[in-house]
């Protein structure tokens, strides 16, 4: 008895082996699969078989070059994910519920459906790492493009951790220069934004508030076991906080005049950039002073200062102008080519 109990024991784990390799990989030769999990061909046939009677899909190509693949299904079949996949699963389904209250038979709504029911059978370990990244995480998503970055799992869970509990934390850090410094942090929250992380933290070294990416945090943080009364952050959420600094601090500085009242250019680009009154301009019209730090090049800055839809002038860089004057000959070329087909 015992020894059939272990058979079955070893079968199912070989089963859900074969279903994780499948999942992950488009297309198994036949011969590499068997190898992969030390069983004969016949059996790995068997383990097909077995896999189909639950309701995946598996597609088998016979002859010399052939193998295994994972099809499409009419029904969604569970899923045997990694730690790591389950945690990013659970974090990206928390981001995409905010707002599913107030919009029934949304896709924010269906993400909250979503999300319950993978936290449900999440073990405890996982559904206590997930649970502090998606309650320690805001959204400020700029939707503006940007190049995505590489975060490692165990820094993103270790962090919100400490932002939950409300504990210390040591890490080395790379500037945008490349300088490495070692920092010691009260971590307050962490911030999705343009698809990249960012922790808001008081350094005690320096004494004062900083955002921090988290992909520029060397190796996992070490968590010092000493608690912190919360300090009370200067802006009116971290997500606000990300985005005021990078507006200051970023490479490229981005300052126009534009001819519109700066609530008519809020309501268009005011999460994207910071609009101040401006009293110079012409009596009753309205001007405003836009400042705003673009991600990789001046191109969004053309893209944003168009959809305000009003005239502007380029206090700086100069370079802007030049963006500027390339674009408007370009749309030229393309209205002129257009009126010559009609």
């Amino acid at each position: 008895m015992r020894g059939t109990i272990r058979f079955m024991a070893n079968t199912s784990s070989r089963t859900l082996r074969l279903l994780s390799l499948l999942q992950n990989h488009r297309f198994w030769p036949g011969a590499e699969l068997a190898e992969r999990l030390e069983v004969s061909p016949r059996t790995l046939r068997r383990d097909v078989d077995r896999l189909r009677d639950l309701g995946y899909p598996v597609t088998a190509h016979p002859g010399v070059d052939g193998g295994y693949q994972l099809a499409s299904g009419a029904a969604l079949p569970p899923l045997v994910v990694e730690d790591d996949e389950a945690v990013a699963l659970a974090v990206a389904l928390r981001l995409a519920t905010l707002g599913a209250q107030d919009s029934p038979g949304t896709m924010a709504e269906a993400s909250a459906r979503a999300l319950a029911k993978v936290t449900q059978v999440m073990p405890a370990r996982l559904r206590r790492r997930a649970d502090a990244v998606a309650a320690m995480t805001e959204s400020a998503s700029w939707d503006r493009p940007g190049q995505a970055v590489t975060v490692d799992p165990d820094v993103l869970s270790i962090t919100a951790l400490a932002c939950r509990d409300a504990e210390r934390l040591r890490f080395a850090y790379s500037a945008a220069n490349g300088v490495s410094t070692s920092r010691h942090v009260e971590p307050h929250r962490l911030v999705a934004l343009d698809r990249r992380w960012y922790l808001v933290a008081y350094d005690l070294t320096r004494n004062d508030w900083r955002s921090f990416r988290v992909d520029r945090v060397a190796d996992v943080p070490q968590p010092t076991g000493a608690r912190f009364r919360p300090r009370e952050l200067p802006a009116v959420d971290a997500g606000e906080f990300v985005r005021r600094n990078i507006v200051t601090h970023g490479a490229i500085e981005v300052t126009v005049l534009i001819e519109a009242p700066a609530e008519i250019v809020r309501q268009r680009i005011g999460r994207w950039s910071r609009v101040e009154e401006d009293g110079t301009g012409p009596a009753n019209t309205g001007r405003c002073r836009v400042t705003m730090a673009p991600p990789d090049n001046l191109d969004w800055a053309v893209i944003a200062l168009g959809v305000v839809g009003a005239d502007f002038q380029v206090i700086a860089p100069p370079e802007l102008t030049d963006r500027v004057a390339d674009w408007a000959a370009r749309f030229t070329r393309a209205a002129e080519s257009g009126r010559g087909l009609s």
